[in-house]
């Protein structure tokens, strides 16, 4: 099971404040986050490394990043 932070068209901080509730929130050991700009990823891949999670994968397709999140 996993949890998905859909934050297309949210500008920062917003995606990243949203992948932050979703660590807190969830019992879930994969969050996908889906983002659409290249700040945003950066930013949501830099705040969840101070987490204890890691971007274990991250799939790019027209300027959308999906980010695969897992328990470090």
């Amino acid at each position: 099971m996993s949890t998905t932070v859909d934050a297309r068209g949210l500008s920062c901080p917003q995606p990243v404040l949203d992948t932050l509730t979703a660590i807190q929130t969830t019992r879930d050991n994969t969050i996908t986050v889906l983002v659409d700009t290249e700040a945003s990823k950066e930013n949501v891949t830099r705040a969840v490394q101070g987490k204890g999670w890691r971007v274990s994968n991250l799939e790019e397709n027209d300027g959308e990043y999906s980010l695969t999140l897992t328990k470090s």
